[in-house]
């Protein structure tokens, strides 16, 4: 992925727009990689889908989303999340993000 045409990149807090939690990144996609069927159910605001997209993990609950960029804006309170599954994606949280685990492939 060019992550110079993604707004937001892995680590980061994010808050969405409308529903106000918070999350982090965990990927992200250049443009929408579902279902036309979950985009017709879940994408109720209807987001373009020639811009990014991001799988993120909501704090405090088991959830990862999936969400356009335009419903997402940063999170400034450098405060770290609460997800089971930080630790599949991270190995630490520093500096008010999160840091990508390295692939060892």
């Amino acid at each position: 992925m060019n992550s110079s045409l993604a707004k937001f990149f892995p680590g980061q807090l994010i808050q969405h727009r409308r529903f106000e939690y918070r999350g982090v990144i965990v990927d992200v996609d250049i443009n929408f990689q579902g279902t036309h069927e979950w985009y017709e159910k879940m994408a109720r605001s209807k987001p373009r889908k020639d811009k990014p997209w991001y799988h993120v993990l909501v704090n405090d609950s088991y959830y990862m989303t999936y969400v356009a960029e335009q419903n997402l804006e940063t999170d400034n309170t450098h405060n770290p999340i609460n997800h089971p599954a930080l630790g599949r994606f991270f190995t630490q949280f520093k500096n008010g993000c999160y840091i990508a685990k390295v692939s060892s492939n």
